[in-house]
C-alpha cells in the first residue's frame, strides 16, 4: 500500500503537471502521473483541439508517453483535477488504464481540496475488456 506521505508527494506532481494543461475550449485542467513497474514516473496533462474529438485527457498522455518511453506495464495512476470530489476518469482512459495496468495496480483519484480516493483496477472498471478477451 502507497503511505499518505507517498500519495501527497505523487498528487503535487499532478497537480504541477496539470499547471501545463492546453485547455482553452474548457478551462478544465487536469494532469496526471504514471508510475511504471520498473518505479519510472511520468507526468500527463489534458491537452484540448479545436476539433473536440481530438483532445486528449491527461491520463491517457502520460500513459502513451510512458509507454512511448519503454514502459509495457503500469503499477499507479494519479489523476487530479478542480472538481468537487476526488476526479474520476472518462470510459476511455479507463479503458487505456486497464489495458496497460499490471496487477498490482492502484489508481489514486484526487482534487485540489486534498482529498484522494485510492482504487484497484477491477474497482475502476469492472468486467474490463482487455487483450485476455482477444484469444
Amino acid at each position: 500500500m502507497i503511505s499518505k506521505e507517498r500519495v501527497q508527494e505523487l498528487v503535487d506532481q499532478a497537480i504541477q503537471a496539470r499547471e501545463r494543461a492546453y485547455t482553452p475550449y474548457s478551462k478544465f485542467n487536469v494532469g496526471a502521473v504514471v508510475i511504471d513497474t520498473s518505479g519510472k514516473e511520468v507526468t500527463g496533462c489534458n491537452v484540448e483541439n479545436a476539433s473536440y474529438g481530438l483532445s486528449m485527457c491527461a491520463e491517457r498522455t502520460a500513459i502513451f508517453k510512458a509507454v512511448s518511453e519503454g514502459s509495457d506495464s503500469i503499477e499507479t495512476v494519479v489523476v487530479v483535477g478542480d472538481t468537487d470530489g476526488p476526479i474520476s476518469p472518462c470510459g476511455a482512459c479507463r479503458q487505456v488504464i486497464a489495458e496497460f495496468a499490471s496487477d498490482d495496480f492502484t489508481l489514486i483519484l484526487a482534487n485540489l481540496k486534498g482529498e484522494t480516493k485510492v482504487m484497484t483496477k477491477e474497482e475502476m472498471l469492472p468486467y474490463g475488456f482487455s487483450p485476455k478477451d482477444l484469444t
